[in-house]
């Protein structure tokens, strides 16, 4: 059986507040809630946050290493890349013409989209050694290397 304590027993009536939540910062940070907050006199911390909500750097020593890194970069790199040479463009056209396949066709063959086959004989595309060698296997021609 339960032993009850012996001694004066009495209500306790205050309430008990078990959790509270707590404010987020959206609502903080709230114009309606500053406000109330400035005219009941409460304590408000402001921040001022350096070159905030600017992209502007001056000519600070800080701004300096990044500068020349930049510079560093654009000597470093080539001005563009190479694209497919003329000769290519026109061995590529010759050869898929004389199979009598259009673009789209090659295309398929080579597993590669309409678009990258009219770019190499636009003279667009940027030569890849990979799909280069797909194009001499389905057009039975050689597109790399010096031709003896």
């Amino acid at each position: 059986m339960p032993v009850r304590p012996t001694g004066n027993i009495t209500q306790d009536w205050d309430p008990v507040v078990l959790s509270r939540r707590k404010p987020k910062s959206a609502d903080l940070k709230d114009p309606k809630v500053v406000n109330n907050a400035i005219r009941s006199g409460a304590e408000i911390e402001t921040v001022k946050k350096f070159d905030a909500g600017s992209n502007k750097k001056g000519s600070s020593a800080a701004s300096q290493p990044a500068m020349n890194a930049r510079k560093l970069d654009e000597q470093t790199e080539p001005a563009a890349l190479d694209r497919v040479s003329v000769d290519l463009r026109l061995a590529i056209q010759k050869a898929r013409l004389d199979k009598k396949m259009s673009q789209a066709e090659l295309a398929k063959q080579i597993n590669e989209r309409a678009q990258v086959v009219q770019d190499y004989e636009s003279g667009k595309a940027v030569p890849n050694q990979a799909l280069l060698a797909k194009m001499e296997r389905v057009l039975g021609v050689k597109l790399r290397g010096k031709s003896k």
